[in-house]
């Protein structure tokens, strides 16, 4: 894939998640894919995600920016959103939190086949820690 198709298909994946497509996925994404490092496969994937939105109702990825070097994209998400219950192992418990990921992506045969990902943790807990602060918890 050339650079401009691998960054029409990342925001069409990018797409594909925020209407919550689950039945379109599959054109986005390998059946064997790999997430950090252990193959986890498509299903294993697209139920990552799922519970994901399952745990975030109001969750949206948003590109802040991407880097194309083919077959590679990477891309820093931004999320501004308000968790049902933990986020992270961190009791977030419906407190709006913004954070971001840094994530990379390895495309074959038009498809994310490896994913990279590093999520701003500490952010979030940072901000835990300031609610519980603000209100004497």
């Amino acid at each position: 894939m050339q650079r401009e198709e691998i960054i029409d298909a990342y925001r069409e994946y990018i797409d594909c998640l925020n209407a919550q497509d689950w039945s379109n996925l599959q054109h986005h994404v390998a059946d064997n894919v790999e997430y950090n490092g252990r193959t986890i496969g498509f299903d294993g994937y697209r139920d990552m995600l799922v519970e994901d939105f399952r745990a975030i109702p109001d969750l949206s990825f948003n590109i802040a920016f991407l880097v194309c070097d083919p077959p590679m994209i990477a891309s820093r998400l931004s999320f501004d959103c308000t968790p049902m219950g933990q986020l992270f192992g961190l009791p977030v418990n419906k407190k709006r939190v913004r954070f971001a990921e840094n994530v990379f992506y390895e495309f074959r045969n038009g498809r994310i086949r490896t994913v990279w990902s590093v999520i701003d943790k500490a952010s979030v807990a940072a901000q835990i820690s300031n609610h519980a602060g603000q209100y004497g918890l």
